[in-house]
């Protein structure tokens, strides 16, 4: 078989949500993957410093983060694209005036509220990224820092509608659901980064294989011919899945993997 890319979104594809663990079916299969010559990229919308150790620990070829805005391979830096430092401070003082709260995400840490939040799932991640020793250093009120994507969160005292046309010129929302919103760079995606991989290894497009579970999949598979629906996955990206696997609890991974003869 001639060689392919393999790009695997985290949560809920390779990493169990339930377990929090890689399956050891999915490492094997990717390990055999990777002996088979094919290229291993993690693709998702995490930027770098949030990458689980689990998952950094592994040897994939490259780390796609961002949803397109940071890309690496190996140990270089093949790409990077951050907002400025003064539409970011423009970005969070309309979310705060428009009554919305958010996670700012950047390259090399997360940016949190100093003070608690309304929005409970808000309180959640910033646990989650505080556990990981994330959020510790700079607040989004006063902070100087640089960021390449946002989570926010809404409800019905929000000026949604304000703040999205606000940011429309460079930044589109994501509708993740439960009025929560992931806010990327306009003209970067999972598929932007499949397409700067092929291109930098003079791959096909028959040569790409997504594997995904959620909204923010939706661009790479548009993109890919290949793409890999988990067992349980967002029925948005059902028009564009070519072959529907197992939940990743239940070796999800290595059946696509054989099914497809990557391994």
């Amino acid at each position: 078989m001639e060689r392919a890319a393999l790009f695997f979104d985290i949560d809920g594809t390779i990493l169990s949500e339930i377990t929090k663990e890689i399956p050891q079916s999915a490492l094997d299969a990717i390990r055999a993957a990777k002996r088979a010559g094919h290229l291993l990229f993690i693709n998702t919308g995490r930027t770098f410093c949030s990458i689980p150790p689990k998952i950094s620990q592994f040897e994939f070829d490259g780390f796609l983060c961002g949803c397109g805005t940071f890309l690496t391979y190996h140990d270089e830096v093949l790409f990077s694209r951050s907002i400025s430092r003064e539409r970011g401070r423009e970005i969070i003082d309309k979310m705060m005036e428009c009554r919305l709260d958010g996670i700012m995400e950047g390259t090399e840490d997360i940016y949190l509220p100093s003070r608690m939040s309304r929005f409970d799932r808000l309180e959640s991640s910033r646990r989650y990224f505080q556990n990981a020793g994330l959020g510790l250093e700079e607040y989004i009120e006063k902070g100087d820092f640089v960021y390449d994507k946002l989570f926010v969160y809404a409800d019905e005292l929000s000026d949604r509608e304000t703040f999205f046309r606000f940011i429309e010129a460079d930044i589109e929302p994501l509708d993740r659901g439960g009025d929560t919103f992931e806010c990327i760079q306009k003209g970067y995606s999972k598929a932007t980064a499949c397409e700067y991989i092929l291109q930098k290894f003079g791959m096909e497009i028959e040569q790409a294989y997504v594997f995904g579970d959620s909204t923010n999949d939706l661009s790479m598979f548009e993109y890919a011919i290949h793409s890999i629906a988990m067992g349980t996955h967002a029925k948005e990206l059902d028009p564009y899945t070519e072959f529907v696997t197992e939940k990743v609890e239940e070796d999800g991974i290595a059946r696509a993997i054989s099914h497809y003869g990557l391994g």
